[in-house]
């Protein structure tokens, strides 16, 4: 089973930006899909964006334009990379990765982002 761990978390000023790493365990070439989501406190889990095998992307609407999905096959790494960051961003980030050999979605730990006023 593909393991995964995020970084680049953290505190910045509202305006301000951060880069999410997500690191697997294995090919990521050969995953199917990996992605992003966030969960702020007392909230429900939300789609922010993913990134298929192929290299096509997809964005959660209302963050087109300020976040930007990208990936390292050689370094097995899935990067978010944040804009214009607001208060409304801060949230746990969770990176995730979507196999059919398995059929399975494995979750990493999460990345803390607070965004201060």
């Amino acid at each position: 089973q593909v393991q995964l761990a995020e970084s680049g978390g953290g505190l910045v000023q509202a305006g301000g930006s951060l880069r999410l790493s997500c690191v697997a365990s294995t090919r990521i070439s050969a995953i199917n899909e990996m992605g992003w989501y966030r969960q702020a406190a007392g909230k429900e889990r939300d789609l922010v964006a993913y990134i298929t095998s192929s290299g096509e992307t997809t964005y959660a609407k209302s963050l087109k334009g300020r976040f930007t999905i990208s990936k390292d096959n050689n370094k097995n790494t899935v990067y978010l990379q944040m804009n214009s960051l607001t208060p409304e961003d801060t949230a746990v980030y969770y990176c995730y990765a979507l196999t059919t050999l398995p059929p399975q979605t494995t979750w990493g730990q999460g990345t803390q982002v607070t965004v201060s006023s």
